[in-house]
């Protein structure tokens, strides 16, 4: 469905280049649920934010990288009316907060009816029938007075919930997700990922699964592509990267889930902050924070690369990483 090679995007800013996302390669089959995690600046919405073209230029820009959907486009060569035939149709987003992306001053029908104008000429009443129909499919309780509400009329889940039907009225082949459970309670988290799942089920949609929630990537992703400073540190199958994490990193996110603590336990935490993208580290971007393997083992001249230790098991080759 979509397989992402060498993907480099960096900011051009007054205070130097931000390295975002730095050779960054991944793939995602059709109906599968790919996640993509790590701490807030690694380069995981950014990563996908450059494949819809949605990384404003300047002073973003993509330096190399190929992003070939369905056999045939190439979505970072691809024009922009290439790409907003793309948007919207065949790639939907579900963005980290439906206040912003929804807009205040619109009724609810108008914004879900504007994706069936756009992409399939679909207008008036039949339009109206469709999106009364999404958000029945989403669960909203009395769809046909709710069609007519503005967002602020809902609550954050609801919202969150407006915000699928919208991206899944045209039946897109991927779907992207970027942080969809933010700020959301634990009931309402798990009714959204239950209703992404049912609905991938039913129209056989691929997935890319954005979070730094790793328990949610537990509940619904087949593959994890684990991020750190702009660049991939580990990818696994789910259940294999659970069961067999050997990256420093991935182990410290695993030991950082509360679920995992004794009752009283002192939680563990990741010392110190990830490093500055607009001048990373020269080796090791995980170094300084490493407290799980052996620091002093770290690659100190050069990042180091991704290779394959286990069948389907890529990780960063940093011998102060892979220590334990």
């Amino acid at each position: 469905m979509l397989n992402v090679s060498n993907l480099t995007t960096r900011f051009h800013t007054r205070n130097g280049i931000v390295r975002a996302v730095e050779d960054v390669s991944f793939s995602v089959e059709k109906g599968q649920t790919l996640g993509i995690v790590g701490e807030s600046g690694s380069g995981k919405s950014v990563s996908c934010y450059s494949l819809l073209g949605l990384i404003p230029q300047p002073p973003g820009k993509i330096h190399s990288g190929t992003a070939i959907f369905d056999n045939n486009i190439d979505l970072l060569q691809a024009s922009e009316k290439e790409l907003r035939a793309i948007r919207g149709k065949r790639i939907s987003m579900i963005f980290q907060d439906p206040m912003t992306s929804l807009n205040p001053f619109l009724k609810i029908s108008t914004q879900l009816m504007e994706p069936l104008e756009i992409h399939e000429g679909i207008k008036g009443k039949a339009a109206l029938t469709r999106a009364i129909d999404a958000l029945a499919e989403v669960g909203i309780p009395d769809p046909e007075k709710r069609i007519n509400a503005y967002p602020h009329e809902f609550s954050g889940g609801m919202r969150q919930r407006v915000m699928i039907a919208m991206a899944l009225i045209t039946r897109p082949e991927l779907l992207i997700c970027d942080e969809p459970t933010t700020a959301l309670d634990v009931t309402v988290q798990k009714q959204v990922l239950d209703l992404i799942k049912e609905r991938q089920e039913e129209l056989g949609t691929a997935v890319i699964m954005v979070t730094h929630d790793l328990g949610v990537v537990s509940q619904v992703c087949d593959h994890v592509n684990v991020m750190y400073s702009g660049r991939l540190v580990e990818s696994a199958s789910a259940s294999d990267l659970f069961k067999n994490p050997m990256h420093a990193y991935t182990r410290a996110l695993l030991k950082s889930i509360p679920a995992t603590h004794a009752k009283g336990e002192r939680l563990y935490t990741i010392p110190g902050l990830p490093p500055s993208l607009t001048s990373p580290p020269q080796g090791c971007a995980f170094h300084a924070r490493n407290t799980l393997g052996n620091p002093e083992l770290c690659i100190q001249d050069h990042p180091p690369e991704l290779v394959e230790r286990a069948t389907n098991h890529w990780v960063q080759n940093c011998p102060g990483c892979l220590a334990s």
